[in-house]
């Protein structure tokens, strides 16, 4: 399926999504659901997580959690967002780990634990998200419990404690917002699953946002609840569809203006996705794409990167796509990914020079981003780093 044949048809106004079942991740065998003119209540920021409280049972007092909460001249209060998985010690008789993620963590008390003044119990407030993509769903029989809070130390695990009161207690389903699918002409799947008794849930579907042109900018997944199909507002032969429980992959409400810069096809000129703030900035990275592959390797040459916007990590890896390949472009959107571009596949591989202009704003800006499977470099030491050991010669200025 080419989103290019399927953006034309004879109506006043233009084709902006498609409808597909991709059973692989090869667009052209991906199977066409419908096509629509609009789509609305697409962008949604997630709705915060409810609070609760926690208590990290025997957190040892050499962790950089207990370090940084402890009683002193300026105690760490407000961890933000970080990350717990629970590991077992058998991975073969207990399967994989389980991961949470926990939301605007606050530090609410702490004491010394109970029969054991080497470790301590800290309590936090958060809001608490299990993560039902990755990991085992049953407990371990011997839990290891690990938290990251990238505010205290990057990439680090901040503390492993013994257990944790207050995680395992039922929560109810998040609230949902629907989906409207406006001006819709549905295909043969999706007649079939409207012509039977709604509600009715499809099979995972995905819709592709299309720009001006007609080519595909990017690729969400939808699960189809469908509660109503009725005669569309636009009239003709159209249907408006509403699907209730739409499922949780949604661009958010920054998604919006990026994609509206977008849909008059690739940006040509640099530094457009400097003006969006960290949202805007990874749905910008999100768009753009890798490559082009399969060309010649292109080396030798000296490139500019233009480091007056990189005061995070996503705009670091947008600047060195825009230095490398030009505008609408990534080489790469993590580390691991860079290094991969380097060994080859894009057009320019190593030796080349990178003249990092404006180098010391990045040097600020991911200062506190430490990397200990690196070293404890920062992510701007361990970027240029690892530019350097793939055989770019880098220039910082």
């Amino acid at each position: 399926m080419r989103s290019e044949e399927h953006a034309e048809w004879e109506r006043d106004f233009p084709v902006r999504y498609l409808l597909a079942r991709e059973d692989s991740d090869d667009e052209e065998e991906a199977v066409p659901w419908g096509r629509c003119a609009e789509v609305e209540g697409l962008f949604m920021d997630p709705p915060p997580l409810p609070r609760e409280v926690l208590t990290l049972r025997g957190c040892p007092r050499e962790s950089l959690l207990v370090q940084a909460v402890a009683a002193g001249a300026e105690p760490v209060r407000l961890l933000g967002d970080g990350m717990l998985s629970i590991e077992p010690v058998d991975p073969s008789r207990d399967g994989p780990a389980r991961f949470w993620d926990l939301e605007d963590t606050t530090v609410l008390a702490q004491w010394p634990t109970p029969g054991d003044p080497e470790r301590v119990d800290i309590v936090v407030g958060t809001g608490v998200r299990r993560d039902d993509f990755a990991g085992s769903k049953r407990m371990p029989s011997s839990p290891r419990f690990h938290l990251w809070f990238p505010s205290i130390r990057g990439d680090s695990s901040s503390v492993g404690c013994r257990s944790i009161d207050g995680l395992f207690t039922p929560r109810p389903p998040r609230p949902t917002q629907p989906v409207h699918l406006i001006g819709c002409e549905p295909a043969a799947p999706l007649l079939a699953l409207l012509c039977r008794p709604l509600p009715q849930k499809g099979d995972r579907v995905t819709l592709w946002p299309l720009d001006h042109h007609g080519r595909t900018m990017t690729r969400y997944h939808l699960d189809p609840h469908i509660v109503e199909a009725r005669p569309s507002v636009l009239g003709g032969a159209l249907i408006d569809v509403t699907l209730t429980d739409p499922g949780d992959d949604r661009p958010t409400l920054a998604a919006r203006a990026v994609w509206e810069t977008w849909s008059d096809g690739v940006p040509t000129r640099p530094n457009q996705w400097a003006q969006f703030d960290a949202e805007g900035r990874s749905e910008w990275l999100r768009l753009t794409h890798a490559g082009p592959y399969g060309l010649q390797g292109i080396s030798d040459g000296t490139y500019h990167l233009d480091g007056q916007h990189v005061t995070d990590r996503t705009g670091l890896f947008l600047a060195l796509g825009e230095a490398l390949l030009g505008p609408g472009t990534n080489y790469g959107t993590c580390l691991d990914s860079v290094a991969d571009c380097l060994c080859g596949g894009p057009p320019v591989v190593p030796p080349f020079t990178l003249v990092w202009h404006h180098a010391d704003i990045a040097r600020h800006a991911l200062a506190g981003h430490i990397l200990d499977h690196l070293d404890g470099l920062s992510y701007f030491e361990a970027t240029v780093n690892l530019l350097r050991e793939y055989g770019v010669t880098v220039v910082l200025q």
